[in-house]
């Protein structure tokens, strides 16, 4: 009996010690995209300023947001961070306001990347709630914004949007002008968010333009840097499948991201 209870003791630490290794060497949090990695996670806090944080999140992401509008000027930005459903409010790089959102379905996710308010309305319509403040997001009309469905905050349950409670959607409102600076954080991947879903014709969103971007510098497509796989990506893709020896289909998969030397792994 005291053997056999030996003998089980050992297999469980054997378990435990093999599900550790298997943890440490695949842990999502063990993958990059980019060399340049960073977590803000535990930095956002009122406490603790956070601007090299987000500089080197945004490192990942490789986002500078492109300037619809003359931003304020007044230390303002808003970051969001979709791991969590948390929208950060910050000045001089401290948080001083936080509030939970919803954020994209699966089939419609919210944009990932660097982009500005250009527009605050307060009449955008009743399933927009109290306020609506634009972003300009060029695969789209996505925003901040109120709802009417008050439950939905916090999950994955928009067409893209941000929704916040009315109360907090007014608040930020009155705290923000046009031109602050929005960031949006979706995960490990940069503009992937947490995994390269594969892409087909019809598909916009943040994935779709990095697509584009490699595919621009490889000199394959030459359309604008829009979030849409439209003819011109269809076509680029095929060229650039036929060149490489891919199946010749119009859907970026894991061979066609290899290919373009987006990994998960270091």
């Amino acid at each position: 009996m005291l053997r056999l209870r030996r003998t089980i003791l050992f297999a469980l630490i054997a378990c435990i010690v093999a599900l550790s290794l298997w943890w440490y060497f695949t842990s999502p949090s063990e993958y990059a995209l980019w060399e340049e990695r960073a977590d803000i996670q535990h930095a956002l806090s009122y406490e603790q300023p956070v601007q090299q944080a987000m500089s080197d999140k945004l490192t990942i992401e490789g986002a500078s947001y492109a300037v619809a509008v003359e931003p304020p000027g007044d230390g303002q930005q808003i970051f969001i961070d979709l791991e969590d459903n948390t929208l950060y409010l910050l000045k001089d790089n401290k948080v001083i306001k936080k509030y939970p959102v919803a954020e994209g379905k699966y089939k419609t996710p919210s944009p990932i990347g660097a982009w500005q308010i250009v527009s605050k309305k307060t009449d955008w319509g009743s399933g927009f709630g109290t306020r609506w403040m634009g972003l300009n997001v060029p695969w789209g009309i996505y925003g901040i914004h109120g709802t009417n469905k008050p439950d939905s905050i916090g999950w994955s349950s928009s067409h893209g949007c941000f929704r916040m409670q009315n109360k907090h959607v007014e608040e930020l409102f009155d705290l923000v002008k046009v031109g602050t600076p929005v960031y949006v954080y979706g995960g490990p991947y940069g503009p992937f968010g947490t995994d390269l879903r594969p892409l087909n014709p019809g598909d916009r969103n943040s994935a779709v333009m990095e697509v584009q971007k490699r595919l621009k510098k490889l000199g394959y497509y030459n359309g604008p840097l829009d979030g849409i796989y439209g003819e011109g990506m269809k076509a680029a893709l095929l060229k650039f499948k036929k060149d490489y020896g891919l199946p010749y289909t119009h859907t970026v998969d894991a061979v066609t991201y290899k290919a373009l030397n987006i990994l998960k792994f270091d």
